[in-house]
């Protein structure tokens, strides 16, 4: 096989792991998958049309970002976080991301300041549906931000620790109205347009206390097949479309 070949296909099996990778951390984050589920190798493959070591390594990354627990015999869970670690977790994550708007007050962009106004707008229309969604965009507005820093250990540091604390959420969160949370972000991007770092500053570590002081207790719901409530997040991504099947000796 032509180097060129070899290097299409790695290119390819990278883009199917990243797009399973993507699929179940969205329905892990819209807590469609819950703490504890198993996440089984095959079943996983079979459900995105990919191979087992394609699913093995988009679980991989899943568990360097703290979503999943990697344990023996190859058997993967949706990480369980204790109470502890999740008000650990609103600790940390307020440390960081005082820095992440300390770094960004006055300095973003006017389309940068457009795409995170239109990002909350994207919370306000979203915030009578599923409260998973809107969950979802909230921790996503906070990635966003950490990312326009350009600092790939702070925006690492701070994605890794938004989506453990948005599975915290799914852990013991209670429902909740969104309409503070979305006053609370438009309360940052104005402190990050007027260029006032302190402010900026205030408002995240008020807006991440509230968040974690709005979560209580709850039973976890009964739900039904994981691979079924999985499909529609593999359909969003067209990489893992169903393919023929090959020898197991290809698989592998």
């Amino acid at each position: 096989m032509r180097s060129e070949d070899v290097a299409e296909d790695q290119t390819k099996a990278a883009d199917r792991a990243s797009a399973i990778c993507r699929a179940i951390r969205m329905a892990i984050l819209e807590r469609a998958l819950a703490p504890g589920d198993k996440l089984p190798e095959d079943q996983l493959g079979e459900r995105f049309g990919a191979s087992r070591t394609l699913a093995r390594h988009a679980l991989g990354q899943l568990a360097s970002e703290g979503l999943v627990e990697l344990r023996r015999n190859r058997i993967a869970v949706v990480a369980t976080p204790s109470f502890e670690d999740a008000r650990d977790e609103f600790d940390i994550r307020i440390e960081l991301e005082r820095l992440v708007v300390k770094r960004l007050a006055g300095r973003l962009s006017a389309r940068q300041l457009a795409e995170l106004a239109a990002h909350v707008d994207a919370e306000e229309a979203a915030r009578n549906g599923p409260e998973a969604a809107s969950l979802r965009l909230a921790t996503e507005f906070h990635v966003r931000l950490a990312e326009m820093t350009g600092r790939s250990t702070l925006s690492r540091y701070v994605r890794e620790t938004a989506y453990r604390s948005c599975l915290s959420l799914a852990a013991f969160g209670r429902p909740h109205s969104t309409d503070c949370a979305i006053s609370e972000h438009r309360d940052v991007l104005a402190a990050l347009e007027a260029g006032d770092e302190a402010r900026a500053a205030a408002r995240m570590a008020h807006h991440l206390d509230q968040v974690a002081q709005r979560a209580l207790l709850k039973a976890p719901e009964t739900r039904g097949d994981l691979m079924d409530i999985l499909a529609p997040y593999a359909a969003m991504e067209p990489a893992v479309a169903p393919r023929r099947r090959r020898p197991a000796s290809l698989e592998d």
